[in-house]
């Protein structure tokens, strides 16, 4: 078996190892450094086109409201989608200001909120996959249950209930008829409510992408369920926009 001949490096040799190894440690600092500072100046480029064209968007609306205080649904909806600049299918929402706290109601937008809902209907698999936590709630919108299921349900109400998954026949998710509930809710059934402590209603009516028609059926299916006798101020925007304030008399 011969020798293995092992060459030691000299000192010199040695410092120029480390010399190269510490360049190379410091580029890839430098370029992290680098890469950072673009990565914040594209933000900030970003963060200043859309400061720009949120100012731009609100002058047109101040310009508007000039000469109305408030504006018809049909001229808010035509304004709105005017000066939209963002680049994805926005949502018209309404921002209610309603005489008193703790209103509730249901109703029945005609042509939906643009979102589709996921709708579980419970079963001995769900529980079964609910006890093995296997279930992602969040990606629930609607639980629906028949009454027998609810004793075994009970067990899960700390984790339902603040996810307001628990079913509930006030609000349509108990039932003995859940592929009727399914078919309810698919049809557009929105339940509103005011915020738990301001008398404050807010709710997705439509995306941009919807006809103007379809946004004002919509709008006036949510205004006749709360009750205009109930509204104190109603404002409608997309996603980006600025608010705009509704002449109720207009609906």
């Amino acid at each position: 078996m011969g020798k293995m001949r092992i060459k030691t490096l000299g000192q010199e040799d040695q410092d120029k190892v480390i010399d190269t190894q510490s360049k190379e440690h410091i580029d890839g600092a430098e370029k992290d450094q680098i890469k950072k500072a673009e990565n914040q100046d594209t933000k900030r480029i970003r963060l200043r086109l859309v400061g720009e064209k949120q100012k731009k968007a609100k002058d047109q609306v101040d310009k508007v409201l000039k000469k109305n205080n408030t504006l018809d649904i049909r001229s808010a909806i035509r304004i709105l989608k005017k000066i939209s600049y963002a680049n994805f299918d926005e949502t018209f929402e309404v921002h209610i200001n309603v005489k008193k706290q703790g209103l509730k109601g249901e109703a029945v937008l005609p042509y939906g909120t643009g979102k589709k809902k996921n709708i579980v209907i419970v079963d001995d698999g769900f529980i079964k996959d609910l006890q093995e936590s296997k279930i992602n709630l969040d990606s629930i919108d609607v639980l629906i249950a028949t009454p027998s299921y609810m004793p075994k349900l009970s067990k899960f109400a700390k984790v339902l209930g603040p996810k307001k998954l628990f079913p509930n026949p006030k609000q349509g998710t108990l039932t003995d008829n859940p592929e009727d509930a399914v078919s309810k809710f698919n049809s557009g059934l929105i339940q509103w409510k005011t915020e738990a402590k301001f008398p404050l209603i807010h709710q997705a009516i439509g995306k941009k992408s919807f006809t103007d028609e379809q946004i004002e059926e919509n709008f006036r299916a949510l205004i006749n369920s709360v009750g205009k006798t109930n509204i104190v101020k109603c404002f409608l925007k997309l996603t980006m926009t600025p608010a705009v304030p509704i002449d109720l008399a207009s609906i």
